[in-house]
């Protein structure tokens, strides 16, 4: 497939950067927001379980030390079933900054300490004229995996399910998002450098921009119907070229819920003997979640294609997985995609016992047939994982939580004489945030 000309890209991005930026031309015409005066009255300190924050007495500027650290241990059944180690590790140490300045910008800055991950996650400047318009500009999620930007703090499960393998996790961009008819209906579209399924992007390497969107509609936000006002259904998608190199492929390996690899592309000395991205790249993703009282439920799909090269070896090659998660909470609160609040916590005054959550998920991934044997070695990459899990949560109040999970995956392939051992791995969570 030829490589589009510098010019052709440089067009198309511009086009879309006109189109992304219309909604905010057209905020322009509205009346701007009422700036407060400025006052001369000292900061305001406060230290609340959402964080510790220094704000001006007009609240037209703030500032918020927030941030969180999980400790966490995996423990897996039998040493033949996994190629990492059982162990307690540092998952993440993440100290955030946030802010606001003007009453009108946003910024936030999110670094990690953990060993062995990229050291800057979030750095954003955002501004925010009204919730009908927003734009963000810097590195931050795409708006693609629903389960992906649920925040690490409030997942249910320690690991995120299989379709999070096929979403972007960070890039660079610039995207337009916000909400309409009083939160009904939301929205978010954007321009990228463009990453590898499940990896971060911190440039760009191919002169190729990504376009991804998102709808998500709570259809019954503003009726009476209030058992079902939290239902959510949206769709997401990405459109690209990537082009990878010898040193940079533009693709990653899957992960199962342990952290282990079961698929990854053949590599070898040369540029001919290793997969490289090569062409389109889009993505798909049905989702949707259901939040009443106690229950929580969210389940996603998606499918990512994206064309590759071995050598003069050419393909289209597609992914898909789907998750469904459901969730009880058994006393002390009620589900939320935001997370759990206590009503009672533990520590309190009152003497409660925080929240105690329980929940089930299943979650299968497919590799598309026509990467074996050509362009994955079908004794070390599985064309198929299917797992299952279960979980539970104990948030002692809305700055600790201990967790254990256990999940199961099957293979389909990736071994040398059929298909790869199952995975089974017990996982706990020690997390405090702030």
């Amino acid at each position: 497939m030829a490589r589009p000309s510098p010019h052709h890209r440089l067009s198309t991005f511009a086009a879309g950067l006109v189109l992304l930026l219309a909604p905010l031309a057209a905020a322009q015409t509205a009346p701007p927001p009422t700036q407060t005066p400025a006052s001369s009255e000292g900061a305001v300190i406060k230290a609340t379980p959402e964080g510790f924050s220094i704000a001006s007495a007009d609240k037209a500027f703030l500032l918020k030390l927030r941030g969180y650290v999980q400790m966490d241990g995996r423990f897996f059944e039998s040493k033949a079933d996994r190629s990492g180690a059982t162990t307690f590790l540092m998952r993440r140490a993440r100290p955030v900054l946030e802010g606001t300045l003007f009453q009108l910008f946003d910024f936030r800055l999110m670094a990690d300490f953990a060993p062995n991950v990229p050291p800057l996650w979030d750095a954003y400047l955002e501004f925010r004229p009204r919730k009908e318009v927003r734009v963000r500009v810097g590195r931050f999620r795409p708006p693609v995996g629903l389960e992906r930007n649920q925040s690490a703090l409030n997942v249910p499960f320690i690991e995120r399910a299989l379709p999070t393998d096929l979403v972007p996790n960070r890039d660079v961009g610039v995207m337009v998002h916000g909400e309409l008819f009083g939160g009904v209906l939301a929205y978010a579209v954007g321009g990228f450098n463009g990453t590898a399924d499940g990896a971060n992007a911190d440039s760009n390497i191919d002169d190729s921009f990504d376009l991804a969107a998102r709808v998500f509609a709570h259809p019954f936000r503003a009726t009476d119907l209030h058992l079902l006002s939290g239902l959510g259904l949206g769709v997401a998608a990405s459109r690209g070229n990537q082009f990878g190199s010898a040193s940079t492929t533009g693709e990653a390996p899957l992960r199962t819920m342990g952290q282990q690899t079961f698929f990854i592309f053949r590599t070898g000395a040369g540029a001919g003997q290793t997969v490289m991205a090569h062409g389109e790249h889009t993505r798909i993703s049905p989702q949707g979640y259901f939040y009443a009282g106690p229950l929580g439920a969210l389940a996603e799909y998606v499918s990512s294609t994206q064309e590759v090269n071995l050598g003069e070896q050419h393909a289209r090659l597609r992914f898909e997985a789907w998750q469904a998660t459901a969730t009880w909470v058994l006393f002390g609160g009620k589900a939320a995609y935001e997370g759990i609040k206590p009503t009672d916590p533990f520590g309190a005054a009152s003497g409660g016992w925080g929240a105690v959550e329980i929940g089930g998920r299943f979650t299968e991934l497919d590799v598309d047939p026509d990467a074996f044997p050509l362009f994955a070695d079908p004794t070390v990459s599985a064309r198929h994982a299917k797992g299952w899990g279960a979980v539970a949560n104990w948030y002692l109040n809305n700055n600790v939580r201990v967790a254990a999970t256990y999940d199961h995956t099957t293979f389909k392939g990736g071994a040398v004489d059929g298909d790869r051992i199952p995975e089974s791995v017990i996982m706990s969570r020690f997390q405090v945030s702030w």
